[in-house]
């Protein structure tokens, strides 16, 4: 009688023990991650779990401290993302690494391009691009420009890039974040052939739903740690949330407003050219009253951050005028409209919401430095400042070891958390929310949405510009759509379903001009 052995299919990925440490935080504690080969496995948990070190780690961002990593059996250690593509690794970025006055073929090929005879080969480049986009369903024009594309084409750019250098591999971070329903659709429809193709995924996001319609696997991390590897179809959405935070999922929903028929702000007939082609805003009236949460949908790109910026003094006007509380605005310097009570929480807080590298009590003054408590007269109130960020981190449940804790070494979670408080406690009459739970997780997502409710509830005026569209139909009591430049539909969220939603803003139920 003879005995064999069965041995389990080498892994495309296997990480064992993975420790990073950083100044004052563990980012990762002896992580664990198995990915197989062809299949669609996803990394969920908390801002601060770990998943974004631990995937800069596979992808040749960072060291390790501690621990092993193997792709296709054998044993490697990147030091770069070079390294990790030569292995057949690829990382589609949330914010993407694209060039947009180049075209799509140029982007495709930038830092890879085919020679011959000492010369870039444009037609081997051509054939190559063609072929992956039929055989993954990728098509797209080679010729077109990145900045004339919509969101869910450009990731379709970045997905080839990666496809373009070899990569079996793919890690995508986030990659629903900016997408319309239609075109998350488009995105899993591709992704399961790349599966299908024999390619690997490692998906990472927040919209646990999602999560669960597109993965073979789910491994979470919590704390640093991995708690948990689970098959889709065994867990719901409010199991995984507990397993990522201890609690339910959070949903977005608001009580009926109070009538209140004051108007805190007026738009009318604004406008502001574009560089090129159509007007960037086009002609937009829009109110929000007093207790009122009116939400921004549109496809990225389509005016919605101009219009923010217009309102905030950002952007100069060539037509239109905007009011706050009756008083024209329209002339008045952006310091002036936030004394006057416009807070501002901005789509990256990175960007335009935070000095990363200074202490929270410093961060907790921007955009209030010349009012009290921050400010006595025309000098800096330290001590103000300091009590004040207090009461924020204790208000708005910011979670650090204490106020001169740098903003860099928060969770995105609690950056936004800060960033909220810091508006919120200045008391404004007009809230500008951009994107207010963009790349946050379930548990600081839930924070946000509490304090937007109790905001609305004690009489603030909220706009509310989201590519989330649950969050949006959740929240807002009136829905606007913009779409290249104008406002073509407004809709009741009570009514409206996101595929309803998703039609508006592409155009796809009859709105704006088609051409």
């Amino acid at each position: 009688m003879t005995t064999s052995t069965v041995h389990a299919p080498t892994p495309a990925v296997e990480l064992a023990g993975i420790t990073k440490r950083f100044p004052g935080v563990v980012a990762n504690d002896a992580v664990d991650l198995r990915v197989a080969e062809g299949e669609i496995h996803a990394v969920v948990g908390e801002n601060g779990a770990g998943k974004s070190t631990l995937m800069k780690i596979l992808y040749g961002m960072q060291a390790a401290d501690e621990g092993t990593m193997t792709v296709g059996g054998s044993e490697v250690r990147f030091s770069s993302p070079s390294e990790a593509i030569d292995a057949g690794i690829g990382m589609v970025h949330q914010h993407f690494m694209l060039a947009d006055q180049l075209t799509v073929l140029e982007n495709v090929v930038l830092g890879a391009e085919p020679t011959r005879r000492g010369t870039i080969d444009r037609a081997a480049a051509r054939r190559d691009l063609e072929d992956l986009g039929r055989s993954y369903g990728l098509d797209l024009d080679p010729d077109d420009h990145v900045e004339t594309l919509e969101v869910g084409e450009r990731q379709r750019v970045e997905i080839i890039k990666v496809l373009y250098r070899g990569a079996r591999v793919l890690i995508l971070d986030e990659p629903t974040a900016v997408l319309v329903p239609q075109e998350v659709e488009e995105l899993f429809r591709n992704l399961r052939e790349l599966k299908a193709r024999g390619h690997t995924i490692i998906f990472i996001d927040h919209k646990l739903e999602e999560v669960l319609a597109i993965a073979d696997t789910i491994t979470v991390l919590r704390q640093g740690r991995t708690v948990a590897t689970v098959d889709p179809s065994e867990v719901t959405a409010h199991q995984l949330a507990e397993l990522m935070v201890g609690s339910d999922l959070p949903t977005p929903s608001t009580e009926p407003r109070a009538d209140d028929d004051h108007v805190t702000l007026a738009i009318r007939g604004l406008s502001i050219p574009a560089a090129e082609g159509r007007p960037a805003l086009d002609g937009i009236d829009l109110e929000v009253r007093r207790g009122e949460i009116v939400g921004v949908a549109g496809v990225e790109g389509n005016g919605q951050g101009v219009l923010v910026e217009a309102i905030l003094g950002l952007r100069e006007a060539t037509g239109g005028d905007i009011a706050l509380d009756g008083e024209s605005i329209s002339g008045w310097p952006v310091r002036r409209r936030r004394e006057a009570g416009l807070g501002y929480v901005p789509e990256d807080r990175h960007r335009r919401g935070l000095l990363l590298d200074a202490p929270l009590w410093e961060n907790a003054m921007l955009g209030h430095q010349t009012t009290a408590p921050y400010a006595r007269g025309p000098w800096i109130d330290r001590r103000g400042a300091r009590d004040a960020t207090t009461d924020i981190v204790a208000d708005f449940d910011v979670r650090t070891p204490g106020i001169d804790t740098t903003a860099r070494a928060l969770s995105g979670g609690n950056q936004q958390k800060l960033v909220i408080g810091r508006e919120m406690a200045a008391g404004p009459r007009m809230l500008i929310a951009a994107h207010p739970t963009r790349g946050i997780d379930v548990g600081a997502q839930a924070a946000v949405w509490a304090d937007l409710r109790t905001a609305r509830a004690d009489g603030l005026a909220v706009l509310l510009v989201s590519a989330d569209l649950e969050e949006l139909i959740g929240l807002a009591d009136r829905l606007l759509v913009m779409l290249r430049g104008r406002i073509v539909a407004e809709l009741d969220p009570a009514t409206t379903t996101p595929m309803q939603l998703g039609g508006h803003m592409t155009g796809a139920s009859g709105d704006g001009d088609p051409s």
